[in-house]
């Protein structure tokens, strides 16, 4: 690591998403199945969602965690697809620092929610097949409610933080990042400062 003086800090205003290096003169091939796959996402979840929600027998828990799953599943999609599209169709990579960070905050948010909703949705399994009997008893409306605050809350705990010591670094390099959407890991990189504590 050079240090400090050796450098000229900026404030990053906006990057450049270059989407897949290597591969633009197939950028628009490869956006037909990323634009399929979202369509399918978002009709599917959205149905999957107008359904549990208008039918009154699946307000179950372990419907009910369908739903939260459906819903994180839409908001990862929504968060990385459409300007995925854009870079790949019209090749407009231009987007600000704080729009940046609110994508791989919410990219990163969708991913732990997705990873705690599966354990919740173990949990209500395991208690359906060894405790059938007491099933109703224990999975609760407050309780599945619970749990789901609970994702939320610990989604949030583990991401916001990082996100703001990203907030934190100095920039000292170019401002390209060779991907289709905000990575993490690809920010820190163009970083100055020393990015360990980050990385651990």
């Amino acid at each position: 690591m050079m240090p400090a003086g050796n450098h000229t800090f900026f404030a990053p205003v906006t990057y450049i998403l270059t989407g897949i290096l290597g591969k633009e003169e197939s950028h628009v091939w490869i956006s037909i199945p990323f634009c399929l796959m979202y369509i399918v996402t978002i009709f599917g979840n959205s149905l999957l969602l107008f359904i549990i929600l208008t039918e009154q027998s699946l307000h179950e828990p372990m419907y009910l965690f369908v739903s939260m799953l459906a819903a994180a599943d839409l908001l990862l999609s929504t968060t990385a697809v459409p300007k995925m599209l854009v870079v790949f169709w019209f090749r407009a990579g231009e987007i600000s620092f704080a729009a940046c960070l609110t994508q791989m905050f919410f990219i990163h948010v969708s991913f732990l929610a997705e990873s705690a909703i599966l354990l919740a949705m173990a949990f209500d399994r395991y208690v359906a097949i060894c405790d059938p009997l007491r099933y109703t008893m224990i999975l609760t409306k407050s309780v599945t409610g619970k749990m789901g605050l609970s994702v939320v809350t610990r989604s949030f705990c583990f991401i916001f933080p990082l996100i703001f010591l990203v907030k934190q670094l100095k920039f000292c390099r170019t401002n390209l990042l060779p991907h289709t959407y905000c990575d993490y890991m690809a920010i820190t990189r163009l970083a100055c400062n020393d990015i360990t504590v980050i990385f651990c």
